[in-house]
């Protein structure tokens, strides 16, 4: 009988976003999250945390740094176990552990590769680096049995999220493609009222919505918040 997949969320430490980022008249600090997939498989790692990005980098953000190999340790592994890389997109605080995982697969939607290698897009040296193997993607792939990846572009072009099937039902890794789970809440809540047959206006809700909803997913968690949105059956006891 297949195992089903365990999912570990991996504390990388944290950036400071300023006020003029974060909409209001404080700066937030928001914590960088990664996720390991262990998998009949192999181990997956959804994200590999902040990189060194420069000094301009440095200074608007403040990270602070978990190393990726303590992460690992912590939930019982080591950068030599990993079997396959995810990186939801290429910004420095969701590829940083990439060079420390050199001859792993990165798979990475064409799209998104080609932006960070036009410059101005993210800290270079974590994009091509010695060992770096990427496999391209070009939309919706099946990359382990039950293990989905999905394009959620919005962010980023490229950007991309993880469908994982388990036994209790779907989970989704849907890194920044939202950065709070309240919004992905209120996208949630648009689309079921759009659904419904609600009046105008109503709100716009990305259309990757719709194939995630294929998934029924039972959660989804993401990069930058720690709260974790779950499914609730609905009137017709259907959670989507």
């Amino acid at each position: 009988m297949p195992i089903t997949p365990a999912i570990h969320r991996l504390d990388l430490g944290y950036v400071v976003r300023p006020a003029s980022e974060a909409g209001g008249a404080q700066p937030r600090v928001e914590p960088v999250l990664a996720y390991l997939v262990r998998h009949e498989r192999g181990l997956l790692l959804f994200d590999t945390g902040i990189g060194e990005a420069g000094p301009e980098t440095e200074a608007h953000y403040r990270p602070r740094r978990r190393p990726l190999r303590e992460a690992l340790g912590a939930a019982g592994a080591s950068p030599d176990d990993i079997t396959l890389v995810v990186n939801c997109h290429l910004h420095f605080d969701h590829c940083g552990g990439n060079p420390l995982l050199a001859g792993r697969p990165v798979l990475v939607q064409e799209a998104e590769l080609a932006a960070a290698r036009r410059g101005g897009y993210t800290a270079e040296h974590l994009v091509d680096f010695p060992g770096v193997r990427y496999r391209e993607l070009s939309g919706e792939t099946e990359v382990w049995p039950g293990v989905w990846i999905v394009p959620t572009p919005g962010h980023t072009d490229g950007h991309q999220s993880l469908v994982v099937q388990r036994t209790d039902g779907a989970v989704v890794l849907a890194g920044q493609a939202r950065d709070f789970a309240s919004q992905f809440a209120g996208d949630h809540l648009a689309r079921r009222a759009a659904r419904d047959g609600a009046a105008a206006p109503l709100p716009a809700y990305p259309h990757w919505l719709e194939r995630l909803a294929a998934f029924a997913p039972r959660q989804v968690r993401f990069a930058h918040d720690a709260s974790v949105w779950e499914s609730a059956p609905g009137p017709s006891g259907e959670p989507w």
